[in-house]
């Protein structure tokens, strides 16, 4: 059963990667013109930044796959032959995990409203859009510290058991990826605030940051509801 699910966790990997890639693979400034008579010298290589995405959200994929693949083997004995690998006690997850999720939806959502915005030229609703999606990334994170918090006081070491490592390591890694992806969100939010203008450099900039909030929540719902139920 645990395999079942590490494969199905793999596969909605996989499928977030490859609709990932075809929002990346539409031009939608083409269809839209330009925003100002910058754009062209602006927009270095737009074809190369949504390939980079691309292929790094497929090596991400395949990183929190096996992570999780490992989660599941390590907590199945039955898995792993001639090891005795009953030392495994499951963590109870601290609530506020849930503000947090809810924390990264909105923050999701308020990226897809930047974008939107973006390609209907409602450049004010845009700028809120994308200061509300910063602002409810760093909220994710902050209470994913406080969460840490709450299980260090409760005595849930890392060394203490397996199950407390594989919790720490899954939302660490799950936090740096997004702490990585705020530095391009704040470079982006902070040419959006130069001016009335957007230019179409900036529209890629907010166009690849929504992509990566929207993958990195299913990952997040993937890991979450993985903790959950195992």
């Amino acid at each position: 059963m645990n395999l079942v699910v590490a494969t199905v966790a793999l596969i909605a990997g996989i499928f977030v990667w490859w609709l990932a890639a075809r929002r990346l693979t539409t031009k939608s400034w083409e269809a839209q013109g330009t925003y100002d008579g910058r754009d062209t010298a602006q927009m270095a290589g737009p074809g190369a930044a949504r390939t980079g995405l691309w292929v790094f959200l497929a090596v991400v994929t395949s990183f929190f796959a096996l992570f999780i693949t490992a989660y599941l083997m390590r907590m199945s004995p039955e898995l792993v032959k001639g090891v005795d690998l009953r030392d495994w006690r499951p963590v109870t997850e601290p609530r506020i995990l849930w503000a947090n999720t809810v924390m990264l939806v909105l923050g999701s959502a308020c990226m897809q409203i930047a974008s939107s915005s973006l390609q209907h030229r409602q450049f004010d609703l845009a700028r809120v859009g994308m200061y509300a999606g910063g602002f409810f990334a760093i909220a994710f994170l902050a209470g994913q510290w406080l969460a840490w918090r709450q299980l260090l006081a409760a005595g849930y070491y890392a060394a203490g058991n397996p199950a407390n490592a594989f919790f720490y390591v899954l939302t660490g890694l799950h936090g740096l990826h997004l702490l990585g992806g705020l530095f391009v969100w704040a470079r982006s939010a902070g040419m959006m605030a130069q001016g009335r203008a957007i230019s179409g450099a900036t529209q890629l900039g907010v166009e690849l940051c929504t992509v990566y909030w929207h993958y990195l929540l299913v990952v997040w719902l993937v890991l979450f509801g993985l903790l959950l139920t195992t």
